[in-house]
């Protein structure tokens, strides 16, 4: 069996083309003289090209309405979604403006906090050097008194 679903335009025109050789193959049976039987087949054939010519034109007004009008719904979805994407990128840049701030309050605090410790570090790492002197100069005072010998002694910073 024939699938013409989807295929409107080629029955149509099988249709047309039947219709067409019926016509003319009963027009050359018929008891018409040969004159008669040409005006009948150019009549006949006229009316099939002006109906021909107007399935056409209306084919065409309809592509060019088609086309006019999703050129207008193209335009039309161009603007929005150029407002829209304007939109996005406002608020990206807002985003990214608020997480600045953020980071750049984060690394002055943690700047001040960093400092702070180096400090704090600094002052310890002083203190342990101080004792750690203290502690030597104990050590080499107690090695020269048990050895007796004064030089082991080391001299006073300053003096």
């Amino acid at each position: 069996m024939y699938d013409h679903h989807g295929r409107g335009g080629n029955v149509f025109g099988a249709f047309l083309f039947g219709g067409l050789v019926g016509a003319i193959l009963g027009l050359l049976f018929a008891p018409r003289s040969g004159k008669e039987t040409r005006e009948i087949l150019a009549d006949r054939g006229q009316e099939y090209l002006d109906e021909a010519k107007d399935t056409y034109g209306d084919g065409r007004e309809k592509l060019v309405e088609a086309y006019s009008t999703a050129k207008d719904v193209v335009a039309e979805k161009a603007v929005e979604y150029k407002d829209r994407v304007g939109e996005v990128a406002e608020v990206v840049k807002e985003k990214i403006d608020e997480g600045s701030h953020v980071v750049r309050a984060k690394v002055t605090e943690l700047g001040k906090e960093a400092r702070a410790g180096i400090k704090s570090g600094a002052e310890a790492a002083k203190s342990a050097v101080d004792v750690t002197g203290e502690k030597a100069k104990d050590a080499l005072g107690f090695v020269a008194e048990k050895t007796g010998d004064p030089s082991a002694v080391p001299a006073e910073p300053g003096v």
